[in-house]
């Protein structure tokens, strides 16, 4: 369905990012992909991912707080397929602590990671995307885009933000074949989780399983983590004709979390 478009994911070296990117090149995207850490392994997943369908894959680490390195970005991912035609705004960290208490430059970071680098990458994707007049812009925000939870005042704060985001894109593009929505998942037990299960663990002197559903009771009544690859299985949907006036939603995934 995707082949000869590309998609660039941001922080998709692992967890929801690396699931939306294997999802993608499944489809025939070319992909790059971005993030830290081992790329070799992401890189190779991604490319027995698309294989059949052709795919091909890239990887640029820029760094999501630099507005340099996102428009290096930018320019590397044009220069190796074409054009940025699917752009996977994932990219994120968390820090967890109350208001009084939460570092300044932890608050400065997980604004600039979360948020303000998708208003960078979404501004210089936008003009071939119009120009192209398709285009798809796809913010992967956070069931804390629509509700709060304590201690977590930068992560809601960014999530939020990219749901306010999200509408006004997809509202200056409503004419255009250009659409921008966010999915908003609850618990996916990404490497980001991982680190809150094993601290409820430490906490509770409880096992990994029964943090975890110690964890799940406390939010998400399904009883069960999102995966990877159902977020990638929507990302692809959000990309199909079916969703050509699919805008300026944030698509929740959460096992019924935010409908408590």
């Amino acid at each position: 369905m995707l082949k000869g478009k590309t998609a660039l994911v941001t922080g998709s070296t692992s967890g929801i990012g690396l699931g939306i990117a294997k999802a993608l090149a499944r489809q025939g995207a070319n992909i790059v992909l971005n993030g830290f850490g081992d790329m070799d392994g992401p890189r190779a997943e991604v490319l027995a991912a698309g294989e059949a369908a052709g795919a091909q894959v890239a990887y640029h680490g820029a760094d999501m707080s630099r507005v340099a390195d996102i428009e290096d970005m930018m320019k590397y991912s044009a220069s190796q397929f074409g054009r940025v035609d699917i752009l996977v705004n994932n990219a994120g960290i968390q820090h967890v602590a109350n208001v009084e208490n939460f570092p300044v430059e932890r608050w400065d970071s997980i604004i600039a990671i979360n948020l303000t680098s998708a208003f960078h990458t979404s501004r210089l994707a936008l003009p071939a995307m119009k120009s192209a007049n398709w285009g798809r812009i796809i913010n992967v925000a956070s069931v804390h885009g629509l509700v709060g939870s304590a201690q977590k005042s930068a992560y809601v704060a960014a999530k939020h933000g990219i749901v306010g985001l999200t509408k006004v894109t997809a509202l200056e593009n409503a004419t255009t074949g250009v659409t921008c929505n966010a999915i908003c998942p609850g618990w996916v037990l990404t490497p980001l989780v991982q680190k809150q299960v094993d601290a409820k663990a430490a906490e509770h002197g409880i096992s990994n399983e029964e943090a975890k559903k110690l964890l799940l009771g406390e939010k998400e009544p399904s009883m069960q983590f999102t995966t990877p690859e159902e977020l990638g299985e929507l990302a692809v949907f959000f990309c199909s004709p079916a969703a050509n006036n699919v805008r300026g939603v944030a698509w929740n995934m959460d096992g019924g979390w935010a409908a408590q």
